[in-house]
């Protein structure tokens, strides 16, 4: 068969005779994918393998198939294929389709590719995760162990030049794609309508107007079958489904030739690589169903968004593979330009866990050293550390620990790898293993929340893909035994089923620490009656069905979630009862005492508080509360809201008026509460309220010592001694300012109006009758005497005629007594 890549090929094998790297472009249908392998096989440096990678399993068998078949060849002889689900392979086996995951443990496992060629990394232009650090660990072992390997990057649409440069300025040999017409119908969709719906539709009309076979593109298994319900037995045609998550044989049913017309719907997994006979129409629904890694949530979701341009030319690309074709497109032809013009590199988006584990036993300590056409940002990088140290993986500096080693040589992401190695320590690896296995092929066991039954119906089923999980799960549990020096075969066997402290034996509780184990911030807690809100450990919040069977448990261990990060839909979980997490994760239960203040009150209340991450398992009132943490909580409280809380007496605040008079910034609000430290503790010992404080004037005058307190003394004395011998307080605070209030009778014979204060500030007098009430306010005593005292002695004579009311006040003797009794006191002198 000659194929557009044919006429390429020789400049190709020119390439990597005179050099190690190659960047092939070639469009689909070239026949890149099928003819590039084989024609390396004579040339002279070809003495080994060929690994060809492939980004999905389906695509990887049907490669290998093809190229055998060509060769009137067997699968598993010279072109054979290996997948984490499915391998056939030989001795005889020179090229190996295998997927870009199977790689990345191959050359972390031997990273001189011993026995290996060359490697050929097919569909490049799709940015997985695994083949960008494929890609990297290859160049990375070509520069420092083997630079006679050669590397091959192939794509269909490929940025040649940055892959060039990448590659050390590699040559770009680009090929002529096969030639059919291709018509392009824009057929819309109304914003109404729901996807499956448009589908439908659009499948009818092209099976009445069209021929040929039908290959229609919807994001997700949902839609697949929601449309294939509506479809029903298509007339004059077969039905076909392709998704990841069927058997083998039945995505051969639908690639393979067939007697009648088919109508297959697929996931993007029909997108590149494949080339299913007798396709002749595309119904794209422009739509892309990818997974979303969510760095503040810490999980990945799957989103459905609009497919990118590269991704819709590959999809119309389908119908012109061996003949005439044509493209319905279920958008309006301007919006194809407001499409992303690529997918983004996985990379830049995803969980980089495994990655970072990968590199640090590479022994690279950060990712962002190897040869990245898009290096990981260093939020990811950092995340992805601050993940593996929580599942002791690697060191505080990075490096990978015996326990990371262990996890690295399974084929699984450190989450499950982890839940692995811990499970076969605790003698369940079997049952972690096919935990694993569920988690990573969706469908087996059909699609329930509910994990236990999904597990049991796979148990029981029949077919390729059922047995195949079985047996995988049944490999990972012998790698683990084989791998861990703490597990055995026999040792499993032996293990008791019923580990100190589960409340149930691990035989009938094993699935749920698996997930527990594996997922540890997604143990979640019922929050309403109904069972439809949790709150998980780790702080998100999730959403279950509340027809679900699980919606009636207290706790569930929850596997996979989906949408938003504060209310993601549980995909997948299983019951886990109380006993077990405390058994499980009783370290990490925290018990933490909290002293509340209370402002309005002044007082504190204690709390006793135990948690599990971001779950209260219990609370309560706190009886044995520390003294210590009381009286830190009265300190803080004061601190926070004021030292206004605190129970001034009438001496405390006159205290601190005055120094504020004397120019003593030493009590001011600031400065008491600068100061706070050093005043306050020893006053608030044995107190659990503010109003049971004591002893402040003494703390105040302790803060100010001595000779402050005598400078105050001296400029903003405490209190007014009369010449009658009466002792009066002086108020600072009062608004006229430094007053004195006291009878006119204590103040006879004073010539000179007091003062107070450095600058000679008069007292405001505020003179009272003998009954108290006001008589007058003076700042000028001799002036008083001299001027209104006469009208006020004239009228006090009257009111209070016991007591003296002279005419000359500056020449009386100052007296609080009575006439009467003032006369008997000089009688008796």
């Amino acid at each position: 068969m000659n194929l557009p890549i044919h006429a390429v090929l020789p400049d190709l094998l020119a390439a990597l005779r005179a050099g190690s790297n190659a960047v092939l472009v070639a469009p689909p249908g070239a026949g890149k994918t099928t003819a590039v392998a084989p024609a390396l096989l004579a040339e002279p440096w070809c003495t080994g393998e060929i690994l060809l990678l492939s980004p999905r399993r389906l695509a990887a068998r049907a490669a290998a198939e093809r190229m055998a078949a060509l060769a009137g060849d067997s699968v598993g002889q010279v072109f054979g294929y290996a997948t984490r689900m499915d391998s056939k392979r030989s001795t005889a086996t020179r090229v190996t389709v295998v997927t870009e995951g199977i790689f990345v443990n191959r050359i972390q496992a031997d990273p001189e590719l011993a026995g290996v060629s060359a490697v050929l990394f097919d569909e490049v232009h799709e940015r997985s995760l695994d083949s960008d650090f494929g890609l990297a660990l290859a160049l990375d072992a070509q520069a420092a162990l083997r630079p006679d390997l050669r590397l091959v990057a192939m794509s269909a649409t490929l940025d040649g030049a940055r892959f060039s440069t990448l590659m050390g300025d590699a040559p770009v040999i680009e090929s002529e794609g096969r030639s059919y017409p291709l018509t392009l119908r824009h057929i819309g969709r109304a914003a109404d309508a729901r996807i499956e719906d448009a589908v439908a539709s659009a499948v009818r009309t092209a099976l009445a107007q069209e021929t040929g076979g039908i290959l229609a593109f919807l994001p997700g298994v949902r839609e697949i079958e929601r449309v294939a319900e509506r479809l029903g037995d298509p007339p004059g045609a077969t039905l076909h489904r392709l998704h990841g998550q069927m058997d083998p044989a039945v995505q051969r049913a639908a690639i393979q030739p067939a007697d009648t017309r088919k109508v297959v719907l697929a996931t993007s997994i029909a997108e590149t690589s494949l080339t299913l006979d007798g396709i002749r129409i595309v119904i794209d629904s422009g739509l892309a169903r990818r997974p979303r890694y969510d760095r503040a949530a810490g999980m990945t979701r799957l989103v459905t968004e609009r497919a990118s341009q590269a991704a819709v030319v590959q999809r119309a690309g389908r119908a012109a593979r061996q003949g005439p074709g044509v493209a319905y497109r279920l958008w309006e032809e301007a919006a194809t330009a407001g499409l992303p013009r690529f997918d983004p590199p996985e990379i830049l988006e995803a969980d980089l866990s495994a990655l970072f584990l990968a590199c640090a036993i590479w022994g690279v300590a950060d990712p962002r050293d190897l040869r990245w056409l898009d290096p990981p940002s260093d939020a990811a990088v950092a995340e992805a550390r601050r993940r593996l140290e929580t599942l002791e993986a690697i060191t505080t500096d990075g490096r990978p620990t015996p326990h990371g080693r262990a996890i690295a040589t399974l084929p699984l992401p450190p989450r499950l790898a982890h839940m692995l190695v811990r499970a076969g320590e605790m003698g369940f690896a079997r049952e972690a293993a096919q935990v694993a296995v569920l988690l990573g092929e969706r469908g087996l066991g059909g699609n329930d929340t509910d994990l236990e039954l999904r597990l049991r119906r796979w148990r029981a089923e029949r077919g390729q893909r059922a047995e195949g999980g079985r047996k995988l799960a049944e490999r990972w549990a012998r790698l683990v035994r084989e791998k861990s020096p703490f597990v055995s075969s026999e040792v499993e066997k032996q293990a008791p089923r019923a580990n100190a402290g589960f409340s149930t034996s691990l035989e009938t509780n094993g699935n749920a620490i698996a997930i527990a184990l594996a997922f540890p911030d997604r143990i979640a807690r019922r929050r309403d009656a109904s069972g439809e809100t949790w709150a998980s450990v780790g702080g998100r919040g999730f959403r279950l069905d509340p027809a679900s069977s699980l919606a009636r448990a207290e706790w569930l261990a929850v596997a996979e979630t989906a949408g938003m990060a504060s209310g993601a839909r549980i995909l997948s979980a299983v019951e886990i009862d109380r006993a077990t997490i405390d058994a499980l994760f009783g370290d990490r239960i925290v018990t933490r005492r909290f002293v509340t203040f209370d402002p309005a009150t002044g007082g504190v209340s204690a709390t006793r508080e135990t948690r599990l991450g971001a779950i209260r398992l219990a609370t309560g009132p706190d009886a044995a509360a520390d003294k210590d943490e009381i009286a830190a909580a009265l300190l803080d409280g004061v601190r926070t809201h004021g030292i206004t809380l605190l129970p001034w007496s009438a001496n405390a605040t006159a205290l601190r008026t005055r120094a504020a008079y004397a120019g003593i910034d030493t009590l001011s609000d600031a400065a008491l509460v600068a100061r706070l430290d050093d005043w306050l503790p020893p006053l608030l010992a044995g107190k659990r309220r503010l109003d049971a404080i004591e002893g402040l004037t003494a703390a105040l005058e302790g803060l100010l010592g001595w000779d402050a307190l005598q400078a105050i003394n001296r400029l903003a004395p405490p209190r007014f001694e009369s010449p009658a011998g009466s002792s009066h307080a002086i108020d600072y605070a009062a608004d006229a300012g430094p007053t004195v209030e006291l009878r006119p009778q204590a103040l006879f014979g004073l010539a000179e109006h007091p003062c107070v204060g450095a600058d000679r500030t008069p007292l405001v007098l505020s003179l009272t009758s003998p009954a108290g009430r006001p008589i007058q306010t003076t700042r000028d005593l001799p002036g008083f005497w001299a001027g209104s005292w006469h009208a006020v002695a004239k009228e006090m004579r009257g009111r209070y005629p016991r007591h003296p009311w002279p005419d000359d006040p500056a020449a009386a003797s100052a007296t609080l007594r009575t006439k009467n009794a003032d006369a008997r006191a000089r009688g008796s002198r």
